[in-house]
């Protein structure tokens, strides 16, 4: 199997948002008979919604997803977690397909579906309903302070899965991601990519994750520093960094990620795991950043600092740390206040020209057959 994928790719097919329906959406909210900036927060998120739609007055959010990817991590046998190694993601994933997790409460109650895609859970596939386990690459990961997360066929093979499921998602009508995760360790493996990536040492980068102690924050904080010291060798290739000290969520989410930008499908970050995919994705399209939100802050050092370098402003600071797109689905009412907010403003719309022949967004498989 080929283990290359042309990254520069995304760079040229990665489009802005469009700046037209932005002008035209603040000058509706200029026009408005109400004082000026009067809504607050809502008119920049309604002016962003009529950009990554392309059109003014927007249109309403209505088909919301909240996507969770799921995978196990080998620095979660060093007890880095409070939640248990062995067998804890599965139960994080059983509870949300069961319906008693708190994101899926939240989501039927905000009007949101729910999805789970497990890429690297460590329990035999056969526990999870086949559309659960369908992009599935392996069962857990290496453990990145001594050896690599992924091979080099694994990390691509997660990748193109991150984007095959944004051309899923993009061909079902999804109009706005809610992006989660699930995985036990996971925050550790997110500390190591924004602390290399942003070149800052261990103890900036790592937090308190699940509620950790002093003590267990200390073993977590020395396995950062040493998965540092191999993630820096490859800072140069994107793949590669994802492979060494990354995982197959990683490598998925960064998948997903930049194809959703070249679909043009907005996306709502959730916490520092989504936060350093995004870093890993902005280094390969510098563009793809404007198509992503900040839903919330978790009070994770290494996601502000991952934050601060894509220059995104969270939403909202409810201090929620659980993961799980929790903190990108309370920012759905939000964007669907600002979105129907500037729907029922009165001035005159934009609508783009339709071109005299409409292009056809490239899906995962035809830049695969460029590569």
């Amino acid at each position: 199997m080929d283990t290359t994928v042309d990254l520069d790719t995304f760079s040229s097919l990665v489009e802005r948002p469009d700046d037209s329906a932005r002008r035209a959406a603040d000058e509706r909210w200029q026009a408005a008979d109400r004082p000026r900036g009067g809504l607050g927060k809502l008119e920049e998120l309604g002016s962003w919604l009529s950009s990554v739609q392309g059109r003014s007055p927007v249109r309403p959010v209505s088909a919301p997803k909240v996507l969770l990817f799921a995978a196990d991590h080998g620095v979660a046998a060093l007890g880095v977690s409070r939640l248990p190694a062995e067998g804890g993601t599965a139960a994080r994933v059983r509870a949300v397909l069961d319906g008693t997790a708190p994101v899926a409460r939240l989501a039927s109650r905000y009007g949101a579906d729910v999805r789970i895609v497990d890429v690297a859970v460590d329990t035999d596939p056969a526990d999870f309903p086949d559309e659960v386990v369908g992009h599935r690459i392996r069962r857990g990961s290496g453990r990145i302070d001594i050896e690599d997360a992924l091979t080099p066929e694994e990390t691509v093979r997660a990748f193109r899965a991150g984007m095959s499921v944004a051309d899923e998602e993009a061909d079902a009508g999804t109009d706005l991601v809610l992006l989660g995760d699930l995985g036990v360790g996971s925050t550790t493996v997110a500390g190591v990519l924004i602390g290399a990536l942003c070149g800052t040492d261990a103890a900036a980068v790592t937090g308190r994750g699940s509620g950790i102690d002093d003590r267990v924050w200390m073993v977590k904080c020395a396995t950062v520093r040493d998965a540092l010291r191999r993630a820096r060798p490859v800072l140069g290739d994107q793949l590669a960094l994802l492979g060494a000290t990354g995982g197959a969520d990683f490598a998925a989410i960064t998948g997903f990620l930049l194809q959703a930008a070249v679909r043009k499908l907005p996306v709502v970050l959730d916490g520092v795991v989504s936060a350093a995919c995004a870093l890993v994705a902005q280094r390969i399209a510098f563009r793809a950043p404007e198509w992503w939100r900040a839903g919330q802050s978790s009070g994770e050092p290494a996601q502000a600092k991952a934050y601060d370098r894509l220059t995104l402003t969270p939403m909202q600071d409810q201090g929620i740390t659980m993961g799980e797109g929790v903190g990108a689905l309370l920012a759905l009412p939000l964007l669907q206040a600002a979105g129907d907010a500037l729907a029922d403003e009165a001035p005159r719309a934009y609508v783009p020209a339709a071109p005299k022949e409409q292009p056809r967004l490239p899906s995962a498989a035809d830049l695969l057959r460029r590569l």
